[in-house]
């Protein structure tokens, strides 16, 4: 069990990803200039959804694995879950590969990707063996190292232009929808909330310490996204797969000329503890569902994850797979956890009287 404090570092360390580093090249593509709005809208809607699981999961505490049995029954909930397993696996894939992508192109492009997929699977398998409470203490420390990103977008926002952001809201209703599906792309990780729900204590007492934790990163992404744009002219932006490392790249220091590189490198410690969250769930619910030893399946999906990263060897693969992986969270995020409440509540009700 952990403290309820905890729980704004495990909501926090879970949204930040590799998303951060791409995702505005994503939005912006739909709504321009207005992106920063469709971010806004994800974070203010996501406050809805975790309100939605706390209020499905507490009184008594239980998983998503509990409530799919009692919504369900046994064997159809059981099988439910085992869906939820490849899931978080390919939501695990995406940050994976996207991050070996990352320190192929902008620090080691002659250097094999097994090589890299093979040493970050250590440290994943390292730190997922090691139990919850140690995935929560690397959770802690993400939280901490991600808090530089903020300061550096100083420079940046120093040479930004606010007449990038004009005019607001002159942008189609069809055009706000598909930016905001594509935001997701950042806020995905989250749910995880589903499984390790029962390890929180008094999690009726504590919601506000998840709810916290989600405003402190929708403000992060709002004001990354205006900060991207004032820095962008929209030609450039339309054209930039990684925009945040970009502008990180007018940093310089007297004795560090490349910044980027120590930023890539730092960036590791930050998407570590997302990475084990997702395949932390995967071994939660093999546990429960199948009753295979949580080491037995860590080292079956850590042999799956390397393998599957291999597949995807060029730039079109994984922005293909990226993209994908965005659309099934968004629709996971506001379409199934919704469709969960609302089955909740009719049976609560039914129970009730």
């Amino acid at each position: 069990m952990i403290s309820g404090f905890f729980v704004f570092f495990l909501i926090y360390s879970s949204l930040v990803g590799v998303g951060a580093l791409s995702f505005q090249n994503i939005i912006f593509e739909f709504a321009e200039n207005d992106a920063w709005i469709s971010v806004l809208l994800m974070g203010v809607s996501l406050h809805v959804i975790i309100w939605m699981i706390f209020k499905m999961l507490g009184n008594p505490a239980k998983d998503v694995i509990d409530l799919h049995r009692i919504l369900l029954g046994k064997y159809v909930g059981n099988a439910v879950s085992l869906l939820m397993v490849a899931y978080y696996f390919i939501m695990a894939l995406a940050l994976f590969r996207s991050y070996i992508e990352i320190i192929q192109v902008w620090m080691f492009p002659t250097l094999q990707t097994w090589i890299l997929s093979f040493l970050l699977i250590s440290i994943i398998f390292y730190i997922v063996s090691g139990g919850f409470r140690v995935l929560v203490g690397y959770c802690f420390f993400g939280v901490i190292l991600s808090t530089l990103l903020p300061l550096f977008m100083y420079f940046n926002f120093k040479y930004g232009h606010l007449d990038n952001l004009m005019p607001i809201f002159n942008h189609s209703l069809s055009d706000f929808l598909s930016s905001f599906r594509y935001a997701g792309i950042m806020f995905m990780g989250f749910d995880t909330l589903l499984i390790y729900f029962p390890f929180i204590k008094s999690p009726e007492k504590n919601r506000k310490w998840a709810q916290l934790g989600l405003f402190v990163t929708t403000c992060k992404y709002t004001i990354l996204s205006i900060v991207t744009i004032m820095y962008y002219s929209q030609g450039l932006l339309k054209h930039t797969y990684w925009p945040t490392l970009v502008m990180i790249k007018v940093i310089e220091f007297s004795l560090i000329a490349r910044v980027e590189f120590i930023f890539v490198s730092v960036w590791l410690l930050i998407i570590i503890p997302t990475l084990c969250l997702s395949i932390w769930s995967c071994t939660r619910i093999m546990k429960r569902v199948t009753h295979l030893k949580p080491t037995y399946s860590l080292l079956l999906i850590l042999i799956v994850l390397f393998i599957a990263s291999l597949l995807f060897n060029d730039r079109v693969k994984i922005n293909w797979l990226g993209m994908h992986v965005a659309e099934i969270c968004f629709y996971f995020i506001y379409a199934y956890i919704p469709l969960l409440f609302i089955l909740y509540l009719f049976r609560h009700k039914t129970v009730h009287n």
